[in-house]
């Protein structure tokens, strides 16, 4: 497992995962689901999470909330936040807090796609993480 992009979906909607996962999973990432904010940190303090795709209305810690605590954190994955609101004060705070992006929800899965695959450019040029 060590060798495959994971990435950790955190929203409260278990079907959004799952679809999600599908799409991802078929083009070989391995996917993790948390429920809440809480859960969310806890995931990505125990490590091996590569892309942390965050929902901005999370019960107990929003998106920008996770974000914000992870960033003293060794190596913090790279975070895509998704909302249903996504209002200029909320998009100017995501990307001062340098979110890799911001994505209007629901997301279309060749959006979502497409975003992992530029953060797998940019953070590990190119390569799947090993």
């Amino acid at each position: 497992m060590q060798n495959r992009l994971t990435i950790l979906f955190a929203d409260p909607q278990a079907e959004w995962h799952r679809q999600a996962a599908a799409m991802l999973e078929s083009h070989g990432c391995r996917t993790v689901q948390a429920r809440t904010g809480r859960e969310a940190l806890s995931q990505i303090e125990a490590g091996d999470i590569h892309v942390a795709v965050l929902d901005q209305n999370m019960p107990q810690l929003s998106g920008l909330q996770v974000v914000k605590l992870t960033r003293d954190f060794k190596t913090p994955p790279p975070a895509i936040l998704v909302s249903k609101d996504l209002t200029n004060h909320f998009m100017q705070e995501a990307l001062g807090m340098k979110v890799f992006s911001v994505l209007a929800k629901p997301c279309e899965a060749n959006l979502l796609l497409a975003t992992v695959a530029r953060v797998v450019q940019r953070y590990y040029q190119g390569r799947w993480p090993v």
